[in-house]
């Protein structure tokens, strides 16, 4: 990326870029020729695009890692507390539980 930007102008352009691709679900194509035509050049354009995939990327496992994680512990704890007789069925924490742990292990 040409060093020619200062940190305030590439602020935007990632912050544009991400509006654009992640809430407007704009295409990479699109994304691209927007940032082009507000001021930066291609190649800035496209690295700024991959950064952004790659810290999407980064935090969509972290968050599969925590769904699997906690999912576990409620479908386990659920489970645990209706084998222990209190006279209840924990089918709440065993439901919750076992959509999250499906979800996290989707995405990761």
């Amino acid at each position: 990326m040409n060093n020619d930007y200062s940190e305030e102008q590439i602020t935007q352009f990632y912050l544009q870029a991400e509006d654009l691709l992640y809430f407007k679900k704009k295409s990479i194509d699109e994304t691209i020729a927007t940032l082009v035509d507000s001021g930066i050049d291609e190649e800035g354009a496209i690295t700024i695009i991959n950064n952004l995939e790659r810290e999407f990327t980064e935090e969509r496992k972290k968050r599969a890692e925590k769904d699997i994680l906690y999912g576990a512990l409620w479908c386990i704890g659920g489970l645990v507390a209706t084998a222990a007789e209190i006279g209840y069925i924990f089918w709440g924490a065993i439901l919750f539980g076992g959509i999250q742990f499906v979800r996290g292990l989707r995405n990761s």
